[in-house]
């Protein structure tokens, strides 16, 4: 038994039994227990940067910040400025840190149109719309599996349009990409980025990228770090989203991925830019 814990039993139990009879009971020092109660009656430093990290944690998907988030948090919000050291420490304290990812690579052998990797891994983008990147997940319910389909902008890493469906074919990743185009006004080369997968093999999918004259570009067979950034925002999805709220039904999967996504572009700060994607993006503008 620890001898703070100690401490506490004797401090509990201070007007029941003699402090000295209960030091020698336990095997501790009566200096060390007194010290223990000068601590005790000491106001603890961390108090204060514990309760501002509790009040962000308490609101929406609050409990999934790491510390760099959350120390961008306190920066934009409360005006305060701790290292993020200090913010890592204070969360791993008070068991306030964030929930771990985990990641899950899958995908089709059948090979109809193979394009050549223009991205080489590079995710940098000068500008909106200029390099897109796409892929599928899946969300698991009791009630069935529900496929996400999803285009991320490179330039300010936001969700420009997505889809859902119970079935996992060519016309989720058509849908998609159609509302996309809707959506975004597209005034220079676009380059279009996915894995192997045979919604982006399909003949399907070829035609309507020459429709809009979008250049596609394909990860390398078994290399999912090609596409790194659309796993990546599934990684967080899930991890700070589904994981956690674990949907029971088809409908509630939809409504979850809904509210994370618009939280996502428009509440989420980024940690390279320390901006949320809509912020990043009007900035431009």
């Amino acid at each position: 038994m620890k001898a703070n814990i100690k401490y506490r039993v004797i401090y509990k139990h201070r007007d029941k039994y003699a402090i000295s009879t209960m030091c020698w009971f336990f095997d501790v020092s009566r200096s060390g227990y007194y010290d223990f109660v000068k601590r005790a009656d000491t106001p603890d430093r961390d108090e204060p940067l514990k309760a501002m990290i509790e009040e962000r944690r308490s609101g929406r998907y609050g409990k999934t910040l790491g510390c760099r988030r959350m120390q961008l948090w306190l920066v934009q919000k409360k005006h305060l400025h701790y290292n993020y050291k200090t913010v890592w420490r204070v969360m791993r304290k008070y068991g306030l840190l964030s929930v771990c990812r985990r990641r899950r690579y899958y995908r089709h052998s059948e090979i109809l149109n193979v394009y050549p990797n223009l991205f080489n891994r590079n995710f940098e983008a000068g500008c909106p719309n200029q390099k897109w990147v796409t892929d599928i997940s899946y969300i698991q319910t009791p009630q069935g599996t529900l496929y996400l389909s999803a285009i991320r902008d490179l330039y300010d890493g936001s969700i420009i349009s997505y889809r859902t469906s119970t079935l996992q074919n060519c016309k989720l990743v058509l849908d998609t990409v159609k509302a996309a185009m809707k959506q975004e006004k597209v005034t220079a080369e676009l380059q279009l980025h996915s894995d192997q997968g045979f919604q982006y093999t399909s003949q399907g999918y070829f035609a309507l990228t020459q429709k809009y004259s979008i250049t596609p570009s394909m990860s390398r067979r078994a290399n999912p770090y090609d596409n790194a950034m659309a796993e990546n925002f599934f990684g967080m999805l899930k991890t700070e989203c589904i994981y956690l709220c674990k949907p029971q039904t088809i409908a509630e999967a939809k409504f979850l991925i809904d509210d994370y996504i618009q939280y996502f572009n428009n509440e989420r700060i980024c940690l390279k830019t320390k901006l949320t994607p809509l912020e990043k993006r009007c900035q431009l503008a």
